[in-house]
């Protein structure tokens, strides 16, 4: 009887083990970087977190940690696991990816990061998966940030005015505009902006508008100069270890992924589209000066530019994509985004 009382004890405590280690709660680790008031870290993760929380009954939360690493190192950090997951702007990694180029190319019409976000995840899931250009890491969403923008200490009157100047870039078809315009790129990151420009470093910045505001651009560089659809965009990705993620139980895995992609990637936009106006707001308060440029000068910019979108195809050719097909696979589902409801204030969870 003694020994049967053990032995039903002990598959007792086995059974409650297995019930525990099955509900257990996962934590996970989100490296971020920018400020803490960025629109990354007070609207796209808070949301993010909150679904993800609801969609797996609270089995799965999120800590986010700042300053893990400089913006270059954070794919390098998810995919040996010192955190699982982080957002990347690809072209701060340049000659490791030339695919998220293609959302970059200026368009010089009116679209929003919402919807760009969202034609940019369908068509990446429709022709650049098998090239694995996030090689150690799984894709979990992907971002098209608002209208490029230049931001000068001194204004111009035309893009002649321009050469000479040294503006920050960071990398992409950002880094190619620069160089069509004459321009002295000098590579920062972001978060490095300010101090340079307020040293005299650089002239200006390649740059959001949400930068005005949350990298304090305003108050160092209050020229902007706006063009039609913005000088160019900018490709984000959300990326997640994937041992990580396979380590879930399949429900919470399943949840997960329920969360992102498609719905992960309107959130991204949806918060650049809201960032860029408070930050254009902002430098209005500020006094800057916003400086459009006559039809002339855009119809000249047009010109400097007209072949990157087909030299970027050719490049991809190589890589077995047709870009072409890729290009307008990403327009027709800019327009069939534009027609679905959007993400609204109610649906998010802002901090900060």
């Amino acid at each position: 009887m003694k020994k049967l009382a053990t032995l039903t004890t002990f598959s007792a405590l086995m059974t409650l083990g297995a019930f525990q280690g099955a509900t257990a709660a996962t934590e996970l680790q989100i490296s971020t970087w920018a400020g803490p008031n960025h629109g990354v870290n007070t609207i796209v993760w808070p949301t993010w977190s909150r679904w993800l929380e609801e969609a797996t009954d609270g089995r799965v939360t999120v800590n986010i940690i700042h300053d893990m690493g400089p913006p270059d190192a954070q794919m390098e950090l998810i995919a040996d696991g010192v955190a699982d997951a982080t957002w990347l702007f690809h072209g701060l990694m340049p000659g490791r990816f030339e695919l998220t180029k293609l959302p970059e190319f200026p368009t010089f019409e009116a679209f929003s990061s919402e919807d760009a976000s969202v034609a940019y995840w369908r068509t990446h899931q429709a022709f650049f998966t098998e090239q694995n250009e996030h090689r150690g890491v799984e894709v979990i969403g992907l971002g098209v940030h608002g209208p490029g923008t230049l931001f000068l200490e001194e204004p111009i009157e035309r893009l002649a005015d321009l050469p000479g100047n040294r503006v920050r870039i960071g990398g992409g078809v950002m880094a190619d505009i620069s160089e069509a315009l004459g321009l002295t790129g000098v590579a920062l990151p972001p978060g490095n902006t300010y101090e340079a420009a307020s040293q005299g470093v650089i002239d200006g910045a390649m740059l959001t508008r949400e930068g005005l505001k949350s990298f304090r651009l305003s108050e160092v560089l209050p020229n902007t100069v706006l063009i039609p659809g913005g000088f160019y965009r900018g490709s984000f990705s959300l990326v997640m270890n994937p041992d990580t993620l396979a380590s879930l139980p399949a429900e919470d895995r399943e949840a997960l992924m329920s969360v992102s992609g498609e719905r992960l990637s309107r959130l991204f936009g949806f918060m650049m589209d809201v960032v860029d106006e408070r930050g254009m707001a902002f430098a209005e308060e500020m006094g800057n000066t916003f400086i459009e440029l006559p039809q002339e000068e855009v119809e000249r910019f047009m010109t400097l530019v007209e072949d990157l979108p087909e030299q970027w195809a050719e490049t991809v050719a190589e890589k077995g994509v047709d870009g072409e097909a890729a290009l307008a696979h990403f327009y027709a589902q800019l327009e069939a985004a534009g027609e679905a409801p959007g993400l609204t204030e109610a649906d998010i969870v802002e901090e900060g």
